[in-house]
């Protein structure tokens, strides 16, 4: 069969919730009550721990904000009035670059670096609500759905699923054949844009980087006739760098990859839905995304498309403050690349207060994996010098 032949059925039990189900979906997620304590502890979270008359009073209000949504779109305007909340809450700056020039009239495949589980696909999604373009659908892993009112909120906000927890060989071909048709069908049938990580599980080390086997993946739905360089171009692929002055995940990120490291470490089963919340929650500083151009070059191979993306996603990453001073922790003398956005020089003794809070922050972490965290902020100036020497 075709790309263009592609059958929509294939794709029900991956696919988003469609507009004519998300009344459905919202009213069922209203009455969950895990629902009512999540939106509780973010909406009002000093009275949370009254659990019995706050979660009425928050399914009450709930379905006050929701009660004229009727389809995906109308559920997206509502959320988006809560990521600016949370922006106000737990930013000091969000910022936004090349969207501007994008054309409106195609979809994009957008392949993001990943840092943070929810908010690396909202910050590209309220972006592009922002600023008027159509949102993207959204690649989740199966291991974030492991309770329904999660699963809910993410369907009812364009996300598709990616099966990670496919068993046998046979099976992860078939699941990674289904996610490229659907991701095909998705941007060039159906002109629907797409954001996907550039890589399985967040960049915890700090360290961006495109598994080729993302763009192989890509290429499962092409036909043998079609040169890959076509093929990606059909794709519109566009590279998209989000970046944090301040991770509210930096300790737990580094804690996972010391016991990793040291074989003694043990996912918990809803642990993923915890780090959302942080990530959410936490103070995150200033926040930029960056989107870059279509990928048009003639990348006849999955490992130079994967090399080309790289090449875009450090390009473009805005480095923080909070960048050069753990590379000059680690490393004695931190480079002259340029720092936040617009990009101005650095210049170290500008950001006495950014250093003093930066080292407190890292004191607090357990010494055993406290490099860990450093070198995490460190690594975005790595990859730069890398790219550019």
């Amino acid at each position: 069969m075709r790309a263009s032949e592609l059958d929509p059925a294939q794709f029900e039990d991956i696919r988003p919730y469609r507009d004519d189900e998300a009344r459905a979906v919202l009213d069922r997620l209203i009455a969950d009550p895990e629902m009512s304590h999540a939106a509780a502890h973010f909406l009002v979270p000093k009275l949370a721990k009254l659990e019995g008359p706050i979660a009425w009073l928050v399914r009450q209000f709930l379905r006050f904000e929701f009660r004229r949504a009727k389809n995906i779109r109308g559920v997206q305007e509502v959320v988006a009035k809560y990521m600016d909340l949370v922006l106000r809450r737990t930013t000091s700056e969000f910022t936004i670059s090349g969207l501007d020039t994008l054309p409106r009239d195609r979809a994009c495949l957008f392949v993001s670096n990943h840092r943070d589980i929810a908010m690396d696909p909202a910050l590209a999604i309220l972006s592009m609500f922002k600023e008027g373009h159509e949102t993207s659908r959204i690649a989740i892993g199966d291991n974030l759905l492991t309770k329904q009112f999660a699963t809910d909120i993410m369907k009812l906000n364009k996300s598709f699923v990616v099966k990670r927890n496919a068993g046998s060989r046979r099976e992860k071909l078939q699941a990674a054949t289904q996610l490229s048709n659907y991701i095909y069908h998705s941007v060039v049938n159906d002109n629907e844009h797409v954001w996907i990580a550039q890589r399985s599980g967040r960049a915890k080390d700090g360290l961006d980087r495109t598994n080729p086997a993302l763009a192989a993946m890509f290429a499962m739905t092409k036909d043998k006739e079609t040169p890959f360089a076509d093929f990606w171009r059909k794709l519109h692929i566009v590279p998209l760098s989000i970046s944090y002055e301040w991770d509210p995940c930096d300790a737990k990120k580094a804690k996972q990859l010391y016991f990793e490291e040291h074989k003694e470490y043990r996912k918990g089963k809803h642990e993923d839905l915890g780090a959302i919340a942080k990530g959410i929650t936490g103070f995150k500083g200033h926040v930029h995304t960056a989107f870059g151009t279509p990928i048009e070059g003639d990348f006849n191979d999955a490992t130079s498309l994967a090399e080309e993306i790289d090449r875009q996603v450090i390009g473009n990453y805005v480095l923080h403050p909070t960048n050069l001073i753990a590379y000059q922790m680690l490393y004695g003398e931190a480079p002259q690349l340029p720092v936040g956005y617009p990009a101005k020089p650095w210049h170290p003794d500008e950001h006495a207060d950014t250093r003093a809070k930066f080292i407190e922050r890292m004191d607090n972490i357990d010494e055993r994996w406290r490099d860990k965290a450093i070198q995490g902020y460190a690594n975005p100036v790595v990859s730069r010098l890398a790219y550019e020497n």
